[in-house]
This record gives structure tokens, sequence and C-alpha cells, in this order.
């Protein structure tokens, strides 16, 4: 329910983003806890309720006006620093390109793709009041569904409390040592996968150095297409990438050295097809460092996506 601002970002970096993920995971369990203390008259769900929707839509504002302003290098630099975001952020994407403004309303209930949602949807072309609309139903329903969850189940929550406080213990002790633990374990499982896949990569100058070879190597573009259709354009010859068919590798990409970029935060959708290519036992893929705009950033050329661009359907075949 809480996001900090994006001052505080470039003020604070890691420290800023840290304080925003963990009072995000702890709001869940404060909703609940506040849903027991509703079913025992405590508290107005009115109230509660409003209050909620306010915080929520106030901070999804925040990050949605951050989005609009600073575009993708904001994604990028808080990818740098959260837990799962730069996955997040391209299942956003292709969530958002197959069902539209409506699935803002069902990422509320989904850890990472609730944190991203906001900033990423600054970052397209919905329309202000679209977004505010399917962003205030999806705040609603989620925090009344974790209150009406709490009060329901407001007997058992009664014991735990009880069973906490007699070992010296209160609830706030238990929610800050349960986020903690689960950021650890998500910070662990990023760290660990970043470290075996950074040996995946190679630079712009690498790839213009290959690209200038006797011998030059098969260049795909794994964006989505909203991706595309909001920067037309792509590396001399790239060819377009079908993420999503399964199976064996093509063969005719085989006898080439084989480079994927993209635009996503860490290189992730990239990396991640290079990964799926060597498991394949095909060592000869390698991801762009920095993508699409590390390429431009160096002055190299680009090219303009034909209308009917050439693509790659698939490069992963059915077997």
């Amino acid at each position: 329910m809480i996001h900090v601002t994006p001052a505080a970002i470039t003020a604070w970096g890691a420290e800023a983003v840290f304080a925003n993920v963990l009072l995000t995971r702890l709001g869940v369990p404060v909703l609940v806890l506040a849903g027991s203390a509703i079913a025992h008259g405590t508290l107005s769900f009115t109230h509660v309720l409003l209050a909620a929707v306010l915080a929520a839509l106030i901070g999804d504002g925040v990050w949605f006006t951050a989005g609009r302003i600073y575009g993708r290098p904001l994604i990028n630099r808080l990818a740098r620093f959260s837990l799962s975001i730069d996955s997040s952020v391209q299942t956003t994407r292709a969530l958002f390109e197959r069902f539209g403004a409506p699935i803002m309303a069902m990422c509320k209930f989904v850890p990472g793709l609730a944190l991203i949602t906001p900033p990423l949807m600054g970052t397209t072309r919905i329309e202000v009041k679209l977004y505010a609309i399917w962003d205030a139903i999806g705040v609603f329903a989620w925090a009344s569904f974790w209150l009406l969850g709490g009060a329901l189940f407001s007997r058992q929550l009664a014991l735990l409390v009880h069973t906490v406080e007699q070992h010296g213990a209160t609830v706030v002790d238990v929610l800050v040592a349960l986020a903690l633990l689960y950021l650890a374990y998500r910070y662990v499982r990023r760290w660990r996968l970043r470290r075996w896949l950074d040996h995946l990569t190679i630079s712009a100058e690498q790839l213009d150095g290959m690209m200038r070879s006797g011998a030059p190597p098969v260049v795909l573009d794994a964006r989505l297409a909203s991706a595309v259709s909001q920067e037309p354009y792509r590396i001399p010859g790239a060819l377009l990438l079908d993420l999503n068919a399964p199976e064996t590798v093509r063969p005719a990409l085989l006898e080439r050295e084989i480079v994927v970029y993209c635009v996503c935060p860490n290189d992730v959708t990239a990396k991640l097809v290079c990964r799926r290519l060597r498991r394949e036992g095909f060592m000869n893929a390698r991801a762009l460092k920095g993508g699409l705009d590390a390429w431009t950033a160096h002055g190299y050329a680009v090219e303009p996506v034909p209308l009917h661009a050439d693509t790659l359907t698939p490069v992963f075949a059915r077997s």
C-alpha cells in the first residue's frame, strides 16, 4: 500500500527500493489483521477499506506518473535493486498485450506484478482515465478480498496473536521477520540466476565487430510487439523472435553465432532465450549486454522495422 517517490529512489537508491518492497509485502498481512479487528467490532470496515484504497491509489498514481515522466530508465533502475522486477516487466507487458487494460486489476493479486504494473503502465500509451478506472477496480477488489478474509478467519488469527504474545513477541515482529526471510530468499535466487547468466553476454562493441566479419551472427530481436511499435527500429538484419514456440531449435540457426537482444531490465528476456538454447546443447548463443539501448547509445546503425518484417517463426520449432 505504501510507495516511495522517484526522487527518493534517485537519492537513496537501493535503500528506497528495499523499503518500498518491504512495506508492500507487509500490506496484505496488515489488511488481514485489520479484517480480524473489523469482525470483533473494533474497526469500521468502510473506514479501513477507504483508507486502504486511498493509500494504494496515491502510491500507484505516483508510480504511474513517474513511469510517464522518466520512462524505461526508471524501470531499469528499479530492476537493479528489486527482487524479480526484471522478469515481471516482461510478464506484465505480455499480459497487457494479450488482455489489455483489465489485466491491471488482476495484477494486484500477483506478487511482483503488483509492484511493477503502475510505473510500467506509465511508459505505455494507455490513457490516464482508463488506467485510473482499472487501477481503482483492482485496488478495491484487492483490499476487500483481504479484509473479508481477515474477518472470516478472525478466530484463528486471534489464537495466533495470543500464541505469539505468549512467547514474548508481537505480531509486528512476526510480520517483519517473515518479510525479511522472503526478501532474503528472493535475493539469493536472483543473485544465483544472474551469476549463472552473466557469462552469456557480449558487448555492443563485440557485436559490431562480429557483424563486420566474414561470418556475421544471426541477430534475434526478442522485444514484444508493443515495444517494437513504440520504437520501430532494429539492429540491421535482426529477425523478430517468436517467444511462444516451444520444443527444439531450428537447425538453420545452429551453423552461425547467435546474438539475442531485448529492451527489458537486465536483459532478462535475451538471457533466458540464450539459456534455453544452451540447454538444448547449442553453446553459440549470447545476449547483447544493455540490449538495443546500448547499441544505439554507442551510435551504431539501426534500420526501420518493415511493415511486414522478417520473422523467425519459430526459433524453437515444434519437434
